[in-house]
């Protein structure tokens, strides 16, 4: 199986950091992190999962991507990023790790849905209602938007922004967010909507009972202001994960907003935890 391809921010030799990209997205998203990987010495891959066959499903698709990590980081721990959807695929990649990560940042992550009734206030409602009760019906969808992506993308922006909320309407006004925003609808489209429409569909599919297994050191950051992930989701999550030993909640931030905030802070936080880990195991060499 050839390689998936990804796309690497921040410093080129610095500790090494796994992105998943939100759904839509693609490595494009992952930009935002650049300057802050820089500054604290951390390397961040963003694998493009459209780039990975549409015949992977299930563990599978997830054992695709932990062997494709494993082969990138070695022996050397790893630290994960997900954001959105991004989180759902995350969670699912570390399981399969089996305690190989060290540390996971969820950001406006995308909880179960048959954890609560968190469909029925997120704004992304009608789209997961038609991915669980009709597929293929979902799978026509999913085409017209990757046709939309390729030809229109700047309207395809617009409908899926149609309903911002927090500070991710006023990002819908800045040019160089619009900008990157059209560049990860175009990557996320450029073959087919089939891996798209993979995440899509295993997401709305019961995944609750498997974050009793993920006991990975876990921080979560949410806006206040999310409607796509809407906070309850961050909340049930820290219930939920076995791990999860912090969670930010941002006020007035929305969906990308959140993750714009963040990602500075993310990267402090995986560089304070390298330095202390560095430093205890220099206290233990010399005890």
């Amino acid at each position: 199986m050839s390689s998936i391809e990804f796309s690497q921010f921040g410093a080129a030799d610095g500790q090494q950091v796994i992105y998943f990209h939100g759904t839509p997205g693609s490595p494009d998203e992952c930009e935002i992190f650049d300057l802050y990987g820089k500054q604290h010495q951390l390397s961040i891959l963003c694998y493009d999962r459209s780039t990975i066959a549409p015949s992977l499903q299930g563990d599978a698709y997830y054992q695709c991507l932990a062997d494709e990590i494993a082969k990138k980081v070695g022996d050397n721990p790893v630290d994960f990023i997900g954001f959105s959807i991004g989180a759902f695929i995350a969670l699912q990649v570390c399981r399969t790790m089996k305690g190989k990560v060290r540390s996971l940042h969820l950001v406006s992550a995308a909880a179960p849905l048959d954890a609560g009734d968190f469909i029925d206030v997120a704004a992304g409602k009608a789209v997961f209602r038609l991915a669980q009760n009709r597929p293929s019906a979902f799978l026509r969808l999913a085409r017209v938007q990757g046709w939309l992506a390729r030809r229109f993308p700047g309207l395809l922006l617009r409908m899926l922004f149609a309903s911002a909320a927090g500070e991710d309407r006023a990002f819908l006004a800045d040019p160089e967010f619009r900008t990157t925003m059209t560049k990860m609808l175009k990557t996320c489209f450029k073959r087919d909507s089939l891996g798209y429409a993979r995440d899509v569909i295993a997401y709305v599919q019961p995944w609750k009972a498997t974050l009793a297994e993920i006991g990975v050191d876990t921080q979560i950051w949410h806006g206040a202001e999310d409607n796509w992930s809407p906070l309850a989701m961050a909340e049930f999550l820290v219930s939920a994960l076995p791990g999860c030993s912090k969670i930010t909640v941002l006020d007035g931030l929305s969906h990308y907003s959140c993750l714009y905030r963040a990602a500075p802070a993310i990267c402090r936080s995986i560089q304070a935890d390298i330095s202390a880990l560095s430093l205890n195991a220099h206290k233990s060499m010399n005890t």
